[in-house]
């Protein structure tokens, strides 16, 4: 009752929408930028199981953006030393580590365990398979995107709402992968709204990113927010009559 007072004075959570949290299950793809911001604030809300898929080792670099590590961890493994930080902060919460790179053949086995998913990804053909992979398991999930000075966040219920496809097409040339810069507080703005979207689906508070795109540019601190076209019954990926040919 202590530790979660300010969620339960909150006419929308309360101690219903709390116990909600408490018996959640959120996977974050990816430990970096996005999902350091984003499981810090599941794990101080109180979700009981958090999931974190991630294959990488700690890296100097990342210590800029990615606010889950220390100088300790540089060489340690990312999803190892998530866990320990994130249940040291919660003892409420268990943290499940997944030390591989979701993929086409991994990706339902894993989804399936949870109630919502966080893309916590840097790369177009990581993003793709999340949203493929969800929505072929009917799971909810947010997709976000950062580089430079700007992001974007968007939530896609499937059947419901648009997917990804629906969104942004569906070719699947994803071009060179390319590291550019980014302004770390641009990853906590982004996996913040992200870690708040999950919040939100989870105790039923608001109304989600769903059919709208949420964009941020940090130059000049503007949000916007855009509707998208209607959910396309045809999409390969979310369309009514997915068949031969969809992407999972």
């Amino acid at each position: 009752m202590q530790r979660y007072a300010r969620h339960i004075v909150l006419d929308k959570i309360g101690k219903a929408g709390q116990k909600k949290l408490l018996a959640a299950r959120v996977l974050v793809v990816g430990a970096g930028g996005l999902g350091s911001p984003a499981s810090l604030y599941l794990t101080a809300a109180g979700v009981g199981c958090i999931g974190i898929i991630d294959d990488d080792e700690v890296a100097i670099s990342n210590l800029q953006r990615q606010i889950l590590y220390d100088p300790d961890d540089v060489g340690h493994r990312k999803a190892q030393a998530a866990r320990k930080r994130l249940e040291r902060f919660n003892p409420d919460v268990t943290v499940e580590i997944h030390e591989t790179l979701l993929t086409a053949d991994n990706a339902a086995g894993i989804i399936e365990r949870y109630d919502f998913v966080i893309d916590g990804t840097d790369n177009l053909e990581a993003k793709f398979l999340i949203n493929d992979a969800c929505v072929a398991a009917g799971k909810p999930f947010v997709h976000a995107g950062i580089g430079t000075y700007y992001g974007q966040v968007m939530t896609c219920v499937p059947r419901e709402s648009p997917c990804c496809r629906c969104a942004f097409g569906f070719s699947d040339d994803y071009g060179p992968r390319r590291r550019g810069g980014v302004i770390g507080a641009v990853c906590g703005v982004i996996g913040s709204l992200e870690a708040l979207e999950a919040i939100k689906y989870i105790t039923g508070a608001g109304d989600l990113l769903t059919g709208r795109i949420l964009t941020f540019d940090a130059l000049a601190l503007e949000f916007r927010t855009m509707l998208l076209a209607p959910r396309d019954g045809k999409c390969r990926a979310c369309g009514d009559t997915r068949g031969e040919g969809a992407p999972l």
